[in-house]
């Protein structure tokens, strides 16, 4: 019998074979819509995000993802698959992206936008209910097909998200292959997918990325997330606790995006505290801390899939340590950072780190040695009406994003109370080992053909004294 399945093996088709079926597939029906107007473009894309997001699709979809996944919680999913995803459309629905999409007239230069190709797209198990949608519709959006791989975890609903859209689109004119589901993910196929296709738009943990960027294709991958937030001492403090219960909670933490760790200013640190526990938050100190660290790294360097994006009681019931009923989130007071520290680190659950820090420059200096241990580049916030210690943060920290008074989790993707793009993958620039600080959308998913025609007026070349100035003649010549 194992000489027989041995031989039937050999016989079948690779891996390799199999996508590549699928890249071709893919990319035929990209070629259909390569020339496709603008009107067909924003027709698509707002019935692809439809077909999902409808009344009663949107329940369905966030009940059985919670169902599939035993990630986050059922408000959390509804309020992505329905709200987000129309946030998402809203946020590029009006941008032109057929034809000629900026013009600078300063330099006689327009810009003409080109599809990519075949975008091949990973999609995490902690946000598969929005993510697959809002991929896709930037990857249209530039006239693109997408190849969506899932994590395994949530191979179900990415495949009934992704066949709803590809319905949508045969409905409205379009091929439904510009959608393709990896309907058994594993982590040779997704490989295969990244070496095959045009572009990359990796959103997952830190091994897939690296191996987007490893595989030969231009990728477009996120960093570690790790955020952290400082509250002065000029902010609404009942603001901020407010907030930063919203941020800490949603979805159980599924997003990389949620407070890691708060720094609070000496002058407000007890005050603050006690809004922090009225909000919910429960202090885990001694033996307890001892037990929450080995519950959410249990071999002492990864984090323990089981608790991540779990409820309070299911993370205590897990760890072996008792929980006030109205638990909401756990604040875990840490003075240090790095590997040493490890709830200085990205958690993944409802645990936010505390710290104290005497004025604005000091909690500067502790954000960036807590990102310089994980979570450069990715995000941070503050709570304060001051002007200069928002611009002093900002100015100060390695970091492609500051939301200023705002939950950090529901903010930094954009939300409709910002400008922020509207998106799931945040590029976290060369501090996080990517290739973009944007939040990424359509506009990173085309090439860009720049038309240049000669100036009315030729340029003139300065004389040496006004380029250069007489003082640097004089010290260099």
């Amino acid at each position: 019998m194992a000489t027989v399945e041995k031989i039937a093996e050999s016989t079948g088709p690779s891996v390799a074979d199999e996508v590549a079926v699928l890249i071709a597939r893919s990319r035929a029906a990209q070629q259909q819509i390569e020339n496709a107007t603008q009107e067909q473009v924003d027709t698509w894309i707002r019935g692809m995000v439809y077909a999902v997001a409808k009344p009663g699709m949107d329940e369905e979809i966030a009940r059985e993802t919670v169902e599939e996944t035993q990630l986050g919680n059922y408000e959390g999913k509804f309020k992505k698959i329905s709200g987000k995803t129309r946030a998402a459309l809203m946020d590029i629905i009006d941008d032109k992206s057929v034809g000629v999409i900026e013009e600078i007239p300063e330099r006689n230069i327009v810009k003409i936008a080109k599809p990519v190709g075949v975008i091949g797209a990973l999609s995490p198990s902690t946000n598969p209910e929005a993510t697959p949608v809002i991929k896709a519709i930037n990857a249209v959006k530039g006239r693109n097909s997408i190849i969506i791989c899932p994590h395994p975890r949530a191979k179900f609903v990415n495949a009934k998200i992704c066949n709803l859209m590809r319905d949508a689109l045969v409905k409205l004119g379009a091929p439904a292959d510009l959608v393709i589901p990896i309907e058994q993910p594993s982590v040779e196929r997704t490989n295969e997918v990244m070496k095959q296709c045009d572009r990359i738009l990796a959103t997952g943990g830190t091994p897939m990325v690296k191996a987007a960027y490893s595989s030969g294709t231009p990728a477009l991958g996120v960093g570690v997330g790790n955020a952290v937030i400082t509250v002065d001492d000029t902010a609404d403090l009942d603001d901020a606790a407010e907030k930063i219960l919203i941020s800490k909670t949603l979805d159980y933490a599924a997003s990389c995006s949620s407070d890691n760790s708060v720094i609070l200013l000496d002058a407000i640190y007890d005050t603050m505290l006690e809004k922090l526990k009225a909000k919910g938050g429960f202090i885990i100190e001694g033996e307890n801390k001892t037990k929450l660290q080995n519950a959410i790294w249990e071999d002492g360097e990864h984090i323990n899939a089981k608790v991540v994006a779990q409820s309070p009681k299911f993370i205590a019931d897990y760890a072996g340590f008792e929980i006030p009923e109205n638990t909401a989130f756990f604040i875990v007071p840490e003075t240090g950072y790095g590997p040493d520290y490890k709830f200085s680190g990205e958690k993944m659950t409802v645990t936010m780190a505390l710290y104290r820090a005497k004025d604005i420059d000091a909690a500067i200096a502790l954000t960036n040695n807590i990102q310089s241990y994980q979570g450069q580049g990715h995000s941070c916030g503050i709570y304060s009406t001051s002007d200069e210690n928002i611009r002093k943060l900002a100015e100060g920290t390695k970091t492609s994003r500051v939301m200023v008074n705002q939950p950090q989790s529901a903010s930094n993707s954009g939300n409709l109370w910002n400008g922020m793009r509207q998106t799931f993958s945040l590029g976290c620039g060369s501090w996080g080992g990517n290739a973009t600080n944007n939040n990424v959308s359509w506009r990173d998913l085309i090439n860009e053909t720049w038309v240049s025609k000669p100036l009315a007026t030729p340029k003139t070349l300065p004389s040496d004294e006004a380029l250069f100035g007489k003082d640097i003649i004089a010290a260099v010549g």
